[in-house]
């Protein structure tokens, strides 16, 4: 992104305006602030400083489709009025969607020889997974060619993957399951034959998600910083991976602990490569490398869930 940050003086400077200019619009520290507690508030997210281009060149889209004419203007009718709509493009804006399919592929065959022993153990219960950084689906749908592989198509059609994200826009694609060529030329060409279309004609250069695999898998929207999730299953694993570097420490502790009571016993929670939850949250314990276990065998002190329950949010 280029940064246009340099002929005027910032107001934290010595003789600074807090205004830049070579912009469309005037963009001061205190414009930024807002959106930094708005969307902490909103979301969880923490913009750090080198944010600041990326915070203006996406909701300076959204003056432009407002026909507003500064950031100032923008942010008080986002605070006074009730606009659901604007709210969500306000956070789908500030959201960062960066995925593949296997991404950080170590995780996946951990998925996969843990779900077989939990599923050849005495009172085996279908198996479910949460994605809870759904993106354009291609962590979710990669869990579930995970569990086809690792089960067999029959056990595989009662598990469950519940994919979760706050940003509609991407849930959307998620939900279409259709990729270009490009995004998945990594995936064998059994994967490929296995689990998706190849489009022709008009589509040529396309795939689609087949639909067993697409039935195997709920998308929902969901805030990871809500103070009720409203899920009624708990998870065999969840993952949650590179999330939680956009949250402060108060906050990760805060999903991690609504997450353990979610967790089936001995379940597995999957984090990103950057991310170590060690010193936010005794509820986890590192068992490889972004893998980690419950701390006690028992899902917390939550009482015990039917198998059969259902995934999602209430309606």
């Amino acid at each position: 992104m280029k940064a246009l940050r340099n002929t005027r003086q910032d107001a934290g400077e010595p003789g600074g305006s807090g205004v830049e200019s070579n912009r469309d619009f005037d963009f001061t520290s205190a414009d930024f602030e807002r959106i930094r507690a708005l969307i902490h508030r909103r979301a969880g997210i923490s913009l750090s400083d080198h944010k600041r281009d990326m915070a203006y060149s996406r909701l300076a889209r959204r003056l432009r489709t407002l026909g507003l004419d500064s950031f100032r203007e923008y942010l008080d009718q986002l605070e006074a009025r009730n606009d659901t709509a604007e709210w969500e493009a306000f956070t789908n804006a500030l959201t960062t969607n960066l995925t593949a399919f296997f991404r950080e592929a170590h995780h996946f065959p951990i998925l996969a020889d843990f779900v077989k022993r939990r599923a050849g153990g005495p009172g085996a219960q279908p198996v479910s997974v949460w994605c809870s950084a759904a993106s354009t689906g291609e962590e979710p749908y990669s869990i579930a060619m995970t569990l086809v592989e690792a089960l067999g198509d029959r056990a595989a059609r009662e598990a469950r993957v519940l994919a979760t994200d706050l940003d509609t826009q991407v849930l959307a694609k998620a939900d279409a399951g259709v990729y270009s060529f490009d995004q998945v030329k990594h995936l064998s060409p059994e994967r490929l034959k296995r689990f998706f279309f190849k489009g022709t004609g008009s589509h040529s250069g396309l795939v689609k998600v087949r639909p067993e695999l697409r039935a195997m898998i709920k998308f929902e929207q969901l805030n990871l910083t809500d103070a009720d999730y409203g899920l009624r299953t708990t998870f065999d694993a969840i993952f949650c991976r590179n999330v939680m570097i956009y949250f402060d420490k108060p906050t990760q502790a805060q999903v991690l602990t609504r997450f353990e009571p979610l967790m089936k016993p001995d379940g597995l929670l999957f984090a990103g490569h950057s991310e170590n939850f060690t010193y936010v949250t005794q509820a986890f314990r590192l068992r490889g490398q972004t893998v980690y276990e419950l701390t006690r065998g028992a899902a917390g002190s939550a009482a015990p869930r039917r198998a059969n329950d259902a995934i999602g949010v209430p309606a």
